[in-house]
């Protein structure tokens, strides 16, 4: 199923670091590198299900001293991700190692509404792993020690 979804041509044109052909052999390496993410960090990506159906992947991956957030959504499923997205940022606010996100999006992406009416604010243009993308950034308000107080201080 995942192999179909990184397949589809409609999701390439928007991935600038998907290239060549999405296999086995791909999904083996992707699984082990987010599975790598998971030991590293203590959090990586999901699989996303709704009704027990896969509509695809994403959630979070630390970058340098930045959490990203991604969500590849099959592409009869785009309309669910601003709800994924309401969810997991809901997940982001209260984890403490989490004080902001950001968004990396490919410059094909020109629907960038919903990320200002979130919040989200551009952060220019950047370079990652050879790809060019847009980075937003949100803060989420995670490290405000109200979220968990001291339990000395109460």
């Amino acid at each position: 199923m995942v192999i179909a979804h990184m397949s589809d041509r409609r999701l390439r044109v928007h991935m600038p670091l998907l290239s060549g052909p999405w296999d086995r052999a791909a999904y083996d390496r992707f699984i082990m590198v987010k599975t790598r993410y998971w030991a590293r960090d203590g959090l990586g990506h999901w699989a996303i299900m709704c009704d027990g159906v896969y509509v695809g992947w994403g959630g979070f991956q630390k970058e340098g001293n930045d959490w990203d957030y991604g969500l590849v959504l099959k592409a009869d499923c785009f309309g669910l991700g601003m709800a994924i997205t309401r969810k997991a940022l809901e997940f982001a606010r209260a984890d403490p190692r989490i004080p902001h996100v950001t968004f990396l999006l490919p410059p094909t992406r020109t629907r960038l509404g919903a990320l200002k009416r979130i919040g989200a604010v551009f952060d220019g243009p950047v370079m990652h792993d050879g790809g060019q993308f847009l980075r937003y950034r949100l803060e989420t308000g995670a490290n405000d020690a109200t979220i968990f107080p001291d339990p000395a201080t109460g």
